[in-house]
């Protein structure tokens, strides 16, 4: 496990930093070191605004100035509506997303962080829940209302839910380094439970929003179709076509990380 790095604060005390999630990421030097440095620019960019909630932006998915706007922007699309089950992100920025998804009666897909464990999703079903919305949309709510659940027992979603470090008006995502969510997505499809017409979004703060061409692709990228801000929903949707089949790329897994994640190690195990 990454260790997180301890720095010295102006008046003397220890900062705690978030750790490194692409250290182990897989893929070309020079895209990585690309992604790495945009990461830089734009988590810069939302701590000199002001724009990231505790405990700030670098590191993470940033819980963002404006989640609850956002969140709200999305709901208000018929994809939300004609969505019945989601699979979200567990990061606290898509927390109103999950809240609101609950609220409306849809199911909910959480990974676990990490994908840790044989039972590597949290079930949340609006019907059975011992706590509020709000609080059960939460990691540790989650762990209290949830059912631990493993692939197999998923049903197909309508909508996934993406976190973001940043989004490209072309659909390009930017996540925190560590591949878990073009994982998990390669590993939905492979069990079919997202298609080729399924809907992938995200929710971030105008900053977080680049400019098309600007970030890097792997063949492992998993592409957005809409990305919503507080001010604004943008389609990145192709003109023609449907997205490629999300696949796992062995090539681009360390021997670390498919050993970190069981349901990794079993689909390796069953390929051979």
């Amino acid at each position: 496990m990454m260790a997180a790095v301890t720095g010295l604060r102006q008046d003397g005390g220890m900062v705690r930093r978030a750790p490194r999630h692409d250290r182990d990421a897989g893929g070309p030097a020079e895209v990585l070191a690309a992604k790495a440095a945009l990461r830089q620019e734009v988590w810069s960019a939302m701590r000199a605004a002001r724009v990231a909630r505790f405990p700030g932006a670098e590191g993470r998915i940033p819980n963002f100035t404006g989640a609850e706007a956002a969140a709200e922007r999305l709901r208000g699309r018929p994809e939300w509506q004609a969505a019945g089950t989601l699979k979200a992100n567990p990061d606290s920025a898509q927390l109103p997303v999950r809240q609101r998804a609950l609220e409306d009666g849809k199911i909910v897909y959480m990974a676990v962080p990490r994908l840790a464990g044989p039972e590597p999703f949290f079930a949340l079903d609006p019907d059975h829940l011992s706590e509020p919305p709000r609080k059960a949309a939460s990691i540790s709510g989650a762990a209290r209302s949830a059912r631990r659940v493993t692939l197999a027992e998923l049903s197909p979603v309508d909508l996934v839910v993406m976190g973001c470090v940043a989004a490209a008006e072309d659909g390009a995502r930017l996540g925190k380094g560590g591949g878990f969510a073009d994982l998990e997505f390669a590993l939905a499809t492979s069990a079919g439970l997202i298609g080729p017409y399924t809907i992938c979004v995200t929710t971030v703060h105008e900053l977080q929003v680049l400019p098309a061409g600007t970030i890097p692709l792997t063949s492992h990228d998993v592409p957005l179709d809409l990305i919503v801000t507080p001010q604004r929903i943008i389609d990145c949707r192709p003109r023609q076509g449907t997205r490629p089949p999300a696949a796992i790329r062995w090539e681009d897994l360390t021997e670390e990380k498919i050993a970190a994640i069981p349901l990794l190690a079993a689909q390796r195990a069953r390929a051979r």
